[in-house]
């Protein structure tokens, strides 16, 4: 049968939506289903917060009565892999109002869970500024819509909030995304900010816009990578404001093939094609991730890590890779494709890592094969696509 284009489906708006669209049913369910107490300007209990990132563990939660639009009984999906002891921790500093700095290695999930937070504490986790060596501290305070000020001189009207300075107005999370990129001057606008919880407007002084004083439930989300330490080290002032969590790479490996799998097929869905990718392939994608991250094979043996992050989000991409690849230029085994990708991954920081690949090839590739493994006995003879 053939389909014309008036047949096909039409392309999303989107190819990301943020998390309190993404999520807005789950959101509503909970916001009706636990009617506790919240802190001032939360949009959800710090109870239903929780179990918005890391899920209801299957069980299905009832709301108390029946609301229009929304179904009786929902199974929240856990969003985040982690230990729930540290969603938790993060929630209790977000109700304290006190800064909350997320650091770890890249690719751990930093970032999604500060929106993940930001979402189902406020509602929105637009509020973000990204950090980079060309910040100014405007991302943090404020600018000026300059055709308004040339003509009227500086009035409120002319002033253009930050992120930071939208969240101090209306009592919500804003997020600054890898902060430690931002010159040091520029990240202590935010020392005053958090200590005061106002920020002064000199150019309006002797009017009632002259200072602007966060509203109840204000606070700040950060990110940090530790890899980035020494690039714009953040000032002691600076480190009290925050309480700090590190977030580590998934522990359990059948954990994280179940997210890179659940994270892949919905990048090639997007991509428009189905995800053909046996799940024996993702397991060793997933094996050699982790072997080269720890340093140690599954079995015990010493494996000589590169200076790249293999992160899970690296393996996403690659997974993601592969399903695009096996949808839109089948050829072959998909698996044979797994090589050109790995190397493509340890070769972004260090020229070296090119021959560590090598060595874990002829390390545990080697002995999984002699082992009698049909699937390492192939990745095995594909070390010539490694050179």
């Amino acid at each position: 049968m053939t389909t014309t284009a008036s047949e096909e489906p039409a392309a999303p708006a989107r190819q990301m939506l943020p998390a309190e669209e993404r999520y807005a049913a789950e959101l509503a369910f909970l916001a009706a289903q636990d009617t506790g107490p919240r802190p001032p300007g939360w949009a959800l209990t710090p109870r239903a917060v929780v179990t918005f990132v890391c899920g209801s563990d299957g069980e299905e939660l009832a709301l108390p009565k029946r609301r229009a639009g929304l179904p009786a009984k929902m199974a929240i999906a856990p969003k985040f892999v982690g230990e729930r002891a540290l969603v938790e921790r993060c929630v209790v500093t977000l109700a304290g109002e006190r800064g909350l700095l997320l650091t770890g290695e890249p690719g751990t999930a930093k970032s999604m869970l500060s929106e993940l937070l930001a979402a189902a504490v406020s509602g929105t986790s637009a509020l973000t500024v990204q950090g980079t060596a060309g910040t100014t501290e405007d991302a943090f305070r404020y600018g000026w819509n300059y055709a308004l000020l040339l003509a009227q001189g500086p009035t409120p009207q002319a002033l253009v909030d930050s992120p930071v300075l939208s969240a101090m107005r209306t009592g919500r999370v804003v997020r600054v995304e890898e902060i430690t990129r931002c010159l040091p001057e520029v990240q202590d606008a935010l020392v005053s900010i958090l200590s005061d919880r106002r920020v002064s407007v000199p150019e309006l002084t002797a009017t009632e816009d002259s200072t602007v004083a966060a509203a109840p439930g204000f606070t700040v989300i950060a990110t940090a990578n530790l890899r980035d330490r020494g690039v714009s080290e953040m000032s002691a002032a600076l480190k009290r404001r925050f309480n700090f969590e590190t977030v580590e790479p998934i522990a359990d490996a059948d954990a994280e093939a179940t997210l890179i799998r659940r994270q892949a097929v919905a990048a090639v869905q997007r991509a428009g094609a189905a995800f053909g990718v046996d799940d024996s392939v993702l397991d060793a994608l997933v094996t050699v991730f982790r072997d080269l991250r720890s340093g140690r094979s599954a079995e015990g043996w010493d494996v000589e890590r590169p200076g790249t992050v293999m992160s899970t989000a690296e393996a996403v991409q690659v997974a993601t890779s592969l399903g695009v690849a096996a949808a839109y230029l089948p050829a072959g085994d998909v698996l044979d494709l797994l090589p050109g990708h790995l190397l493509g991954v340890v070769r972004k920081d260090d020229p070296a890592d090119h021959g560590r690949l090598l060595g874990y090839w002829d390390g545990p590739v080697r002995r999984r094969a002699e082992d009698g493994s049909a699937m390492w006995r192939r990745l095995w003879d594909l070390r010539g696509s490694l050179r």
